[in-house]
């Protein structure tokens, strides 16, 4: 997707990128437990009405869809009502690993117009037998997931960065393979697993630009030039767009399409998780690190807050959200409701004990607090203490752990996410199609 971006603009919009580590060290910030407010979160089974649900069938019949509305007009905005046309096209495909996997290239056209494209990069075990699959955002472009040379380099605006140097917000050769990392392909494919991941600014430049580029625009109704207040921002555009890639996935005779599990880091983790509530189709849903407006608490204000995130990101969520700026309180909602949306399905959270930003104990909580429906469906209750770091904690349907280290996604998360995601094929009578 070709995005033009005014060069004032990107010079101003600088400042919402900087370190988060940086943002966290400012004055005012709590990051101390004692000086967490205390605070009442909103019912989990009452309903509107006042009357308490009581089954799985009323929560899914009832109360699911007033947590739902109130999470997408309150926090990530409604999706727009027109239509936009979707087209796939596999533009290159090639071997990988021996022979052992297979990669390829699907172009997604969003509209009418052929240049306003994302790209998602598959890679499958070489088998004829469908695989469940992992998908999730990048951040700096597919070609920087692998040092694979046949992987494209990204057209779209991308954030600038010195190492690996990046001039005039586009990619280049120098980024190929630095965030391989965060994407074990060979691990993962030996494990029996695809993994598919796009770069998320194919989809909505991660710039705060009135929204004149990405996809909103192409929702627009005539004479619009933004999103409505209770519409969504960046991260419901992007979470829109993972429903897309698993439209195509659900297509691809490689891919086991009722077995896609969202996976996410950070603001991306935001993203699976809202993604994960808003389409039912997804079988497991892992937030890594994703904090606040993610997996943590708001009500805590611990580490980045509901004003601070607004403030900082004003472009992540709908306009209605900065009303709750420092009003954490009045929020109709909190993010164990956002949990209880993925349930009867598998959800995952990791945070990690350096990232205080993203507030791990405000992370679990969340987990915790989405007992009483979870436990509807017969998922075990979790407790309340926090697990040790390093020592996952799992039910039937939920997963947490507290990894040592720093704000990233590593070898040792991937790990938890593939053994969760084998014990939730064994208990759906399911197996990867490689071992």
């Amino acid at each position: 997707m070709l995005i033009r971006v005014p060069a004032l603009v990107g010079l101003v919009l600088v400042v919402c990128f900087m370190n988060e580590q940086v943002i966290a060290q400012r004055p005012g910030i709590n990051k101390d437990e004692t000086k967490v407010p205390s605070f009442t979160l909103p019912e989990l089974l009452k309903s509107n009405d006042g009357v308490f649900v009581e089954t799985a069938e009323a929560w899914q019949a009832k109360r699911r869809l007033e947590v739902f509305d109130a999470m997408a007009k309150n926090v990530y905005g409604d999706v727009p009502k027109r239509k936009v046309n979707v087209d796939f096209k596999v533009i290159s495909s090639w071997e990988i690993f021996n022979g052992a996997a297979i990669r390829k290239e699907v172009r997604i056209v969003f509209g009418d117009d052929p240049t306003n494209f994302a790209t998602l990069l598959v890679t499958l075990p070489n088998t004829r037998s469908e695989v469940p699959c992992f998908l999730g955002y990048n951040f700096h472009g597919n070609h920087t997931t692998t040092d694979d040379p046949k992987v494209s380099i990204t057209k779209s605006w991308v954030r600038n960065r010195e190492s690996p140097s990046t001039t005039d917000n586009r990619a280049n050769e120098e980024g190929r393979g630095t965030s391989a990392s965060r994407w074990p392909c060979r691990e993962i494919i030996d494990a029996g697993y695809g993994v598919a991941t796009i770069y998320y600014g194919d989809v909505d430049p991660d710039i705060h630009d009135q929204f004149k580029n990405g996809i909103h625009p192409l929702f627009y109704e005539a004479g619009q030039t933004k999103p409505t207040k209770s519409e969504w921002g960046s991260i419901g555009a992007w979470a829109w767009a993972l429903s897309r890639c698993l439209d195509y996935l659900e297509q691809d005779s490689g891919v086991d399409g009722k077995h896609v599990a969202l996976i996410g880091h950070s603001r991306l983790g935001k993203t699976s998780l809202w993604a994960g509530a808003s389409d039912e189709r997804f079988w497991m849903t892992i937030s890594n690190n994703s904090g606040c407006g993610g997996a943590a608490l708001s009500r805590r204000k611990f580490g980045e807050t509901v004003e601070v995130i607004n403030r900082v990101f004003p472009h992540w969520f709908c306009d209605r959200f900065p009303e709750f700026d420092d009003r954490e309180n009045d929020l109709p909602v909190d993010q164990h409701m956002l949990m209880a949306l993925i349930a009867p399905r598998a959800v995952y959270v990791a945070s990690a004990t350096g990232d205080q930003w993203a507030d791990p104990r405000g992370e679990y909580l969340s987990l915790y607090h989405s007992n009483a429906v979870f436990e509807l469906f017969g998922d075990s209750p979790l407790q309340f203490k926090s697990p040790a770091a390093d020592e996952p904690r799992r039910t039937q349907l939920r997963a947490y752990h507290l990894r040592t280290g720093k704000h990233d996604i590593t070898a040792y998360d991937w790990e938890q996410y593939v053994q969760f995601g084998n014990l939730q094929l064994e208990n759906s009578s399911a197996k990867p199609g490689v071992k």
